[in-house]
C-alpha cells in the first residue's frame, strides 16, 4: 500500500471519528447543561449560594457554545462543508463565538475555585468574599474582556487564496498562537483553577473538625466536590489539547510527509474533541 493510501485512510478514519463523537458530544452536552441549570436554579439548597451560581453560569455558557459554536465544527470536521471559505462575515463570526465562548468558560472553572476557597476558608473576612455580587461582577467583567479581545482578533480574519479562512497578521497569528492557545485556555486555567480547588479541599478537612452547622458543612462539601470533580476533569481534558498545540507549534510540517501530516490530523481531531468534551460533561462530573 502506497504512503498516499496510508494518508487518505487515515484521514477517512479522522473525519469518521470526528463525525460520531460529535453527535455524541452534541446531544450529551445539550440534555446535561439543561438538567444541571433546572437543578441549580430549582434546588432552594442552592440558591443565593456564589457557587452554585458560577456553575450555573458556566452551563448557561457551554450550552450557547454548543448551540451555536458547535453545529459548524460538525459540518467543516465532519462533512468537509465550510461556510468560513465563501463567507467572510461567517469568517469572521465563527472564531468570535468559538473564543468568547471558550474563555468565558474557562474563566468561571477558575472563579468557581477561588470562590470555593474562599467560602470554605475559616477566616471571616475570605468567607464575606464569597458573595453573588461579586459573582456576578466577575462574570459581566469576563464577558466584556474576552468578547472585546474576540472582536478584535476576528476583525482580522481574512479569506486567503494560501490559507482560507485565517489570520494573516503576524502579531495576531503569533498571538492567538502563544497567547490565546497555550496561556488563555491552557497555562492560565489549569493553574488557577488546580491551585484553588487543592486550597478549598484542605479548608473542607479543616471544617470538618470545626463546631460548623452540620447542613452548612454538607454545602460545601457538596460544592467542593463538585468543584474538585470539574476542575480535575477539565485538567486531564485540557492537557492533551494544550499538548498537541505545542507539537504543533514547534514542530515544522514537511507537506510531503503525507503519512506524518495525517497522523497530526488524527491526533487533533481527537483532542480538539475531547476539549470540546469539557463543555459537555458537566453533568456526569457533578
Amino acid at each position: 500500500m502506497s504512503s498516499s493510501s496510508i494518508a487518505q485512510a487515515i484521514l477517512a478514519a479522522s473525519q469518521q471519528f470526528t463525525i460520531y463523537i460529535s453527535f455524541i458530544i452534541l446531544f450529551c452536552g445539550v440534555f446535561g447543561h439543561i438538567s444541571n441549570i433546572f437543578v441549580f436554579t430549582h434546588l432552594k439548597i442552592f440558591r443565593g449560594n456564589p457557587s452554585a451560581f458560577y456553575l450555573t453560569a458556566e452551563s448557561i455558557v457551554n450550552l450557547l457554545q454548543m448551540l451555536i459554536s458547535y453545529p459548524s465544527r460538525i459540518a467543516i470536521n465532519g462533512f468537509a462543508y465550510d461556510l468560513t471559505q465563501t463567507s467572510l462575515f461567517y469568517c469572521k463570526l465563527r472564531p468570535l463565538f468559538v473564543e468568547t465562548f471558550t474563555l468565558i468558560s474557562l474563566s468561571v472553572i477558575c472563579f468557581a475555585s477561588i470562590d470555593q476557597y474562599l467560602s470554605t476558608n475559616y477566616r471571616p473576612y475570605l468567607q464575606q468574599r464569597s458573595t453573588i455580587s461579586l459573582a456576578k461582577i466577575l462574570i459581566i467583567s469576563a464577558c466584556i474582556i474576552w468578547t472585546g479581545q474576540s472582536i478584535m482578533i476576528a476583525s482580522f480574519y481574512e479569506i486567503g487564496a494560501s490559507s482560507g479562512c485565517n489570520l494573516y497578521n503576524e502579531f495576531f497569528v503569533n498571538y492567538f498562537a502563544y497567547g490565546y492557545y497555550l496561556i488563555e485556555t491552557g497555562i492560565l486555567p489549569i493553574t488557577i483553577s488546580t491551585f484553588f480547588s487543592v486550597l478549598a479541599y484542605q479548608n473542607v478537612r479543616r471544617i470538618v473538625r470545626l463546631q460548623i452547622a452540620i447542613r452548612r458543612r454538607k454545602l460545601d462539601q457538596q460544592l467542593t466536590a463538585m468543584i474538585l470533580a470539574r476542575v480535575a476533569f477539565f485538567v486531564v481534558i485540557i492537557l492533551p489539547y494544550v499538548l498537541q498545540r505545542i507539537y504543533m507549534l514547534i514542530v515544522t510540517m514537511n507537506k510531503n510527509d503525507l503519512i506524518h501530516n495525517a497522523i497530526v490530523q488524527l491526533f487533533d481531531a481527537i483532542t480538539s474533541s475531547l476539549f470540546y468534551v469539557n463543555t459537555a460533561v458537566c453533568l456526569i462530573n457533578r
